[in-house]
Parts: C-alpha cells; structure tokens; sequence
C-alpha cells in the first residue's frame, strides 16, 4: 500500500485539495445564507444546482478532454472553478450563486474525469482495488478537512472564499507539472435505463433513496446544526464527524456486505436510518451529545446505501455490460441529489429545522417497503456472485468504472465506445 501511495501521491493531494474546497463550500455558504436569514429553500437549490452542474459535467467533460487534451482540461477547468467560487463574494444576488455553482459543479466533474482516467491509466490490473480505497479515502479525507477549518476559522468572511479558491489553485499543481504522457480518451458509457430498470430496480431505488438523503444532507445539514444552536465551530466539528462515520463505515460494511445477503443488509440499513433519525426529527432542540451521537449513526448507515447498491447490481448484471451500469447508477443517484435538498429545503422552510432528519425517516421507511430479499429471482445472478465488495470514493464521475476492480479492465474501453443498446430483458432482479 505504501507503494501505491507513493506512486498516486500526486492524484491523491489533487483529489485531497479539490474535496477541501469542494468541502468547505457547502458548508460556508450554508451556514452564511443562514447567517443572513435566507431561507433553507435557497440552500437546497444551491446544493441542487451543484449536483445539476456535476451531472452536466458528465456529458460535457469527455468532449473537452478529447478536445483539448487531459492536462488542459483540467487546468482550465481548475481556472473557472476557482473563479467562480471567488464570484460568490463579489456578487450577492442569489439567482446568480445558483449559476456558479452549476458552474463549479460542471468543472469538478471534468476534474474527477481526468484524475480518475489518469489513475486508472497507470494502476496495473493486481492494484485497481488499493488505488480505489486510495483515491476514496483521500476524498473522504478531503471532506473532513474542509468541515475542520471552519473550527480554526469561524468567522464566515470572504477569507474563506479565498482559501477555497487557494485549494483548486493547488489541486492544479501536481497535475500540471506530470511528466506522464495523457491517458488514452475515453468516450460515455452507453446508458441502457429500460434494461437496468428490469434487470435491478431494487438497487437503483436505493441509489435513488442514497441520491436524496445525502445530497440533502451536504446542502443542510449545516442549516439543520446551526438552527439547534450550534457555533460556527461546531458546526464545522458535527459536519467533519458525521462525513468521518462515511470513511470509518466503509471497512466494516465490507465484510458484512461479503458474508451476508446483500437485499436484506440495504433493508436493515434503511430501518436504522428510519429509527436512528427519529430523535432528531422529533425534538425541536436536541442537546448536544443526542446531535452529535444520532448524526453520527445515521451518517454511518447513509452512507452505506450506494456501495451495498452497486455491490447488489453488480451481482445480477454481466461482466461487459458493469460499465454501462455505473454510469446508470451515477445518473440515477445524482437525480436524487438535485431533488432531495430541494424538496427538504421546502419542508424546513414550512415545519422547521428537524423537517431535514423527518425527511431522512420518511425516505428510508419508503426503503423498508421498497427492497424486498424475497422478490429478488436471482434468475440473472452471475457465476461468481456475490462479488467483493468495494469501498466507493465519496464523490466520482462516470469514468470510475474504469477502476471498479468488479469490471473487466479488457471490457472498459470497448464498452464505453459501444453506442449501440442491448436488448431489453424484462426480468427482475437486484
């Protein structure tokens, strides 16, 4: 492992940075519209917008790259985004923070597009899976750090746009001065929605159900905290706590996922997240010790959904068509994720704060009723099911099938420039 750290240390410290800053926005302009007295609507679109412009990005970032090359991309891409996050403190008007941060959105996810073909260029077939836990662990790391400044710097001044802008300034570095030719371009998976929605709507409900609870929870989650009274500070410390339960889950979850029916470990996650939420759903001011605890365990549970979905998916679909299925699965969770925070900044805004962590019960009982072990036919389950397990990094773009372990690295490049769909097979499964 020591090895590989070494030998990706330069995309990890670009990754580290980008989810730094990626980070502390969120958070920053949370608590700021809160500050000022906007409403949680605001932040919810604010948040949706980042998701919007991160699926955008998706569609755009491969025929820049083709265009332009990797390392122009990504350096250009680096350059708009720390633009726009500077524009949020010279402009004030809301309608136009919800411009920028599309714009952010779209250049992080042409930026998670070059690091992630880049890793997968260089990581050889044995390392695929320690480079993934690699590249996730310093995502998630990046997240938690970014929470942690707000309790070195409490004050929600334009200082911390710059250090923001500062840390996509230096995620530019390492990759602009490699020595290492481009990867080769890569095209879109062809997505095959009737197919998937046949062959595993369990799972893509999930990912769905994962798209709406934690999108709403990066968005406002900090209007949630700061509502119950909470400091700058520890606001900052509850955030870095609860994405920390996402990291420190992953493990675990692993072995679980490995020895234990993958259907009833999603139904058992969801009933802990319906009952872990309830506290904090229903007491309008909860001490201090009840947050922090009972947003640590629900943020250990919400973060579980999306990798026990792709686990669960890839179990009952083929070995050529997995990349096909993350881009699915991508798409599928980012819906989720505009629509989760607009719809919980709507609750807030009408019954209260609490509405956030009633919105997490509700979607995970609408889990409870959905994922049924016993429906599942396993008509289509592959030879070699279950397959391991795979820590997922906590943000990605569609070309992170290409260093799934799970997929067929002979496979990655002629399916992504396959166009053609595949017949339809109306048969359930995952």
């Amino acid at each position: 492992m020591r090895q590989i750290w070494k030998n990706f240390r330069a995309l990890y410290f670009a990754s580290l940075m980008m989810l730094i800053g990626s980070g502390l926005l969120s958070t920053y302009l949370a608590l700021r519209l809160s500050a000022e007295q906007v409403d949680s609507l605001w932040v919810g679109a604010l948040m949706a917008a980042n998701y919007f412009g991160l699926a955008l990005g998706g569609k755009i970032g491969h025929r820049l790259i083709a265009r332009v090359g990797h390392i122009r991309a990504y350096a250009t891409c680096a350059g708009i985004v720390g633009a726009a996050v500077l524009g949020h403190g010279l402009v004030n008007y809301l309608p136009a923070w919800l411009f920028l941060r599309v714009i952010v959105g779209l250049g992080m996810m042409c930026q998670y597009m070059v690091i992630e073909s880049w890793l997968n260029e260089q990581a050889d077939s044995k390392q695929r899976g320690a480079v993934f836990s690699g590249y996730m662990i310093a995502s998630y790391l990046g997240l938690v750090l970014g929470q942690l400044i707000l309790v070195v710097h409490p004050q929600l001044g334009l200082e911390l746009l710059m250090l923001v802008a500062l840390c996509f300034a230096l995620c530019l570095v390492p990759v602009a001065l490699t020595r290492r030719i481009h990867p080769a371009p890569m095209h879109p998976a062809p997505m095959e929605p009737r197919f998937f929605i046949s062959r595993v709507p369990q799972s893509l409900s999930t990912v769905l159900g994962s798209g709406l609870i934690v999108g709403s929870f990066y968005g406002l989650a900090p209007l949630y905290a700061s509502a119950q009274g909470l400091s700058t500070e520890q606001v900052g410390l509850f955030m870095g706590s609860c994405i920390f339960a996402g990291l420190l889950v992953q493990w675990p979850l692993g072995w679980l996922s490995d020895r234990y029916d993958r259907a009833l470990l999603i139904r058992c996650v969801a009933v802990g997240i319906a009952i872990a939420a309830l506290p904090l759903a229903l007491i309008p001011a909860v001490p201090l010790e009840v947050l922090f605890a009972a947003g640590f365990l629900v943020s250990l549970l919400q973060f579980s959904l999306y990798p026990l979905a792709v686990a669960f998916s890839n179990d009952h679909v083929e070995a050529d068509r997995r990349v096909s299925l993350t881009a699915m699965l991508l798409v599928t969770y980012g819906v989720g994720a505009c629509i989760g925070p607009l719809v919980a900044g709507v609750l807030m805004k009408q019954f209260g704060s609490q509405m956030l962590y009633a919105f997490f019960s509700f979607f995970a009982v609408v889990l409870v009723w959905r994922i049924r072990p016993k429906a599942v036919t396993n008509l289509h389950v592959v030879d070699d099911a279950p397959l391991h397990h795979v820590a997922m990094p906590a943000a990605n773009s569609p070309l992170a099938a290409a260093l799934d372990p799970r997929v067929d690295e002979h496979m990655v490049q002629e399916q992504m420039q396959n166009t053609e769909p595949a017949e339809e097979e109306p048969v359930k499964a995952g």
